[in-house]
């Protein structure tokens, strides 16, 4: 059951991150608290890294680096690019698929 879950968030992983750096600037170990809290899954960070990685390559985010305390982290924020790409994603979800996803989340039948 667990490969199946963790299956189901990879296909989640991307609109996950671009929505959470959409609502502010992120680095790295928050998002991956964020997903924890928000889904009860870990992310990997060598998952989420070369997720980041290839969303700025394709120029849906951007980082900068910013001083915390003694420490320097990467920070992302959501480019013009991916805020269109997670209208997009908004869409697709409010469609047809939000219905089967609030049906899947209902109470199962029991026979």
């Amino acid at each position: 059951m667990v490969d199946v879950i963790n299956s189901f968030m990879r296909g989640l992983e991307k609109p996950l991150i671009l929505w959470l750096v959409s609502q502010g600037p992120r680095y790295g170990y928050e998002l991956i608290k964020e997903v924890k809290r928000l889904t009860g899954q870990k992310l990997k960070p060598g998952t989420l890294y070369p997720l980041l990685y290839r969303l700025e390559d394709e120029g849906f985010v951007v980082s900068e680096w910013i001083k915390k305390g003694h420490r320097d982290l990467r920070c992302y924020r959501l480019t013009e690019k991916g805020k269109d790409l997670l209208v997009k994603v908004h869409g697709f979800f409010s469609k047809p698929v939000r219905g089967v996803i609030a049906d899947f989340l209902s109470e199962p039948e029991r026979k």
